[in-house]
């Protein structure tokens, strides 16, 4: 029988980042982490070893993909193959954090309804920015996902570490994908990932942004099935 999947969402994401992929693997267990109780990095990861199967394949994007590298650090035995999806193995730079306190305060100062129309351009391929059905369903994610947890959330980004000096010890089978048009994590990040875990894979999802689950489904889907299913 193939290992649960536990998939981890990114920032202001909910189990809808995932839905296409949920229903391609209903015939294995699913669990999708919860990642907005908590404002560290380590603390996350910890909180969903502690719900998570004793042995499980790992998918988790962006800071999602944070989350799972932070789980490959604490509990790398559990972990059957990892897979991160348009992710960033480095810590914030003083730009990016500069740019989440902004958030963080006009979140407090003038209200949570603007921040995820804001993020949307950036979260998408360019040819995406005026989807208005994808840009719904990032709005509706955010707005599930509250301004509580999304400062939690930003401040566990701003403090996470450089992960990049561990990324060597990831022994299991591991993929790397990213969209080509991610304007986020662009390709050289995810290719700077793929060149410090041996043996790693690495896939370009051709017209995909940041959030490559939703926005080539199939493309992602195709790519993660082949990777699971492979022994």
């Amino acid at each position: 029988m193939s290992d649960p999947i536990v998939f981890v969402p990114g920032l202001l994401c909910t189990e809808a980042l995932y839905a296409p992929q949920i229903v391609a693997f209903a015939d294995r267990p699913i669990m999708v982490a919860n990642h907005r109780e908590h404002d560290s990095i380590e603390a996350i990861a910890a909180s969903i070893l502690e719900q998570a199967p004793d042995r499980f394949s790992l998918i988790g994007l962006s800071m999602g993909g944070y989350v799972a590298m932070e789980i490959m650090r604490e509990a790398p035995e559990r972990v059957g193959k990892l897979a991160l999806l348009d992710t960033n193995a480095r810590a914030d730079t003083a730009d990016q954090t500069e740019r989440r306190s902004f958030l963080i305060d006009l979140t407090l100062k003038k209200g949570f309804k603007k921040v995820p129309h804001l993020l949307y351009p950036g979260f998408v391929h360019e040819r995406r920015e005026e989807d208005e059905d994808l840009k719904a369903i990032v709005v509706d994610m955010a707005m599930d996902t509250g301004p509580e947890a999304f400062i939690r959330q930003q401040t566990a980004l701003m403090n996470r570490m450089d992960a990049r000096p561990r990324l060597g010890e990831i022994a299991c089978p591991a993929l790397v994908l990213v969209g080509d048009g991610d304007r986020l994590t662009p390709l050289e990040i995810s290719q700077e990932i793929h060149a410090h875990i041996p043996g790693s894979e690495l896939a370009v999802i051709e017209g995909s942004g940041h959030l490559s689950t939703l926005e080539e489904p199939d493309k992602v889907t195709a790519r993660l099935r082949d990777f699971l299913n492979k022994t």
